[in-house]
């Protein structure tokens, strides 16, 4: 088992870091590691998606926990390798939220594949904290 967290706080609520989780089709905008996303029902536990990795195959993920504005849990099985992601939102301060992506992959050659599928997961944080501080700063702008 290969295992690892990556973190970053966001000028933005708990709240509009979940919008931002909810609309899985625009994970894409933020999230160049995907080139194409489609889910399967409601953002609730049990609902699946297929994702496709640029230049790879497509991926069929499942929903395995989802707490609003706190935690959402994908599992990822591929032969005998499972990838847990956990997407994890904890409120520090008024317009400002702490989020964790932990990544857990067992099965065979568990380091190597996680840190490949993990590779990216700095560079997916700060674009998801780009578009959370845009949305906010629209939200101030309309409050003035």
């Amino acid at each position: 088992m290969w295992q690892c967290d990556y973190d970053i706080e966001i000028n933005a609520d708990p709240e509009t870091i979940w919008e931002i989780f909810c609309d899985v089709p625009g994970w894409k905008q933020w999230n160049a590691g995907i080139e194409h996303i489609e889910i399967n029902g409601p953002f609730e536990a049990g609902t699946v998606f297929t994702m496709t990795p640029p230049g790879q195959d497509p991926l069929t993920t499942r929903l395995i926990e989802v707490r609003k504005n706190e935690v959402f849990v994908d599992e990822t099985r591929v032969g005998d390798i499972i990838v847990l992601v956990a997407h994890r939102i904890q409120y520090v301060a008024p317009k400002r939220t702490h989020v964790t992506y932990s990544i857990q992959v067992t099965g065979p050659s568990a380091e190597e594949t996680g840190k490949a599928i993990a590779a990216d997961f700095p560079d997916v944080l700060k674009a998801l904290a780009a578009l959370a501080d845009s949305k906010t700063s629209a939200e101030q702008e309309k409050e003035l």
